[in-house]
């Protein structure tokens, strides 16, 4: 199999630390690939039209993309693997992989949105993301709890890469201070060795 990857796609990282904790990393070639909202790639688009990664090629060519569909596709492979296994926490799951998704998308449009020009950024925009942003993370400090009783899953993985996505991207703002549990949960999360194997850099 054959990943388009990128050290910096939060999206990427949820896709390898689960790769990591299935056992299945050797598997997967990785292909340095650059994803620019602006500047579609060839070279990504020849697997992916939306010219997003991560992208999934399978050994009979057909491609994957976006992250909850490989990941799916990977538990699927794993076979006997308690991910996404279909019990009472399912739907927790499911529900805290959403908001980590979620998390993410609104960061990366929230970057976007500085990355414009002064004169057409919109201040409104920046304010509901950081609102939004704010009541996700107020949210997570409540379910610290239950997150820690639950059976670790792709819920965690995919909030363990929107908060350290946080982190990667909007330092400034240390969350941390006022939600003290979740960060707590943070750093456990970040000691894994599947998390270890898969850092979040600015190459």
């Amino acid at each position: 199999m054959r990943l388009h990857w990128s050290p910096r796609s939060p999206y990427v990282r949820k896709v390898v630390i689960l790769a990591h904790e299935l056992g299945l990393y050797s598997r997967i070639d990785r292909v340095r690939s650059v994803a620019v909202t602006t500047q579609p790639n060839p070279a990504i688009m020849a697997d992916n039209p939306l010219n997003k990664i991560p992208t999934l090629v399978l050994e009979d060519g057909r491609a994957l993309f976006d992250s909850r569909v490989i990941c799916e596709f990977l538990v699927g492979l794993s076979r006997g693997s308690s991910f996404l296994r279909r019990d009472e926490g399912y739907y927790d799951t499911l529900r805290w992989q959403a908001l980590g998704d979620g998390m993410l998308d609104l960061m990366i449009a929230w970057r976007g949105e500085q990355l414009r020009p002064e004169a057409i950024r919109s201040d409104a925009h920046v304010a509901a993301f950081a609102i939004k942003l704010d009541r996700a993370l107020a949210v997570l400090e409540e379910e610290v709890p239950a997150l820690e009783m639950a059976r670790f899953d792709l819920g965690h993985i995919a909030i363990g890469c929107a908060l350290a996505y946080a982190d990667f991207r909007f330092g400034d703002r240390q969350w941390q201070a006022a939600h003290p549990a979740l960060a707590n949960w943070q750093r456990e999360f970040e000691a894994r060795p599947s998390a270890l194997a898969a850092p979040i850099i600015d190459d």
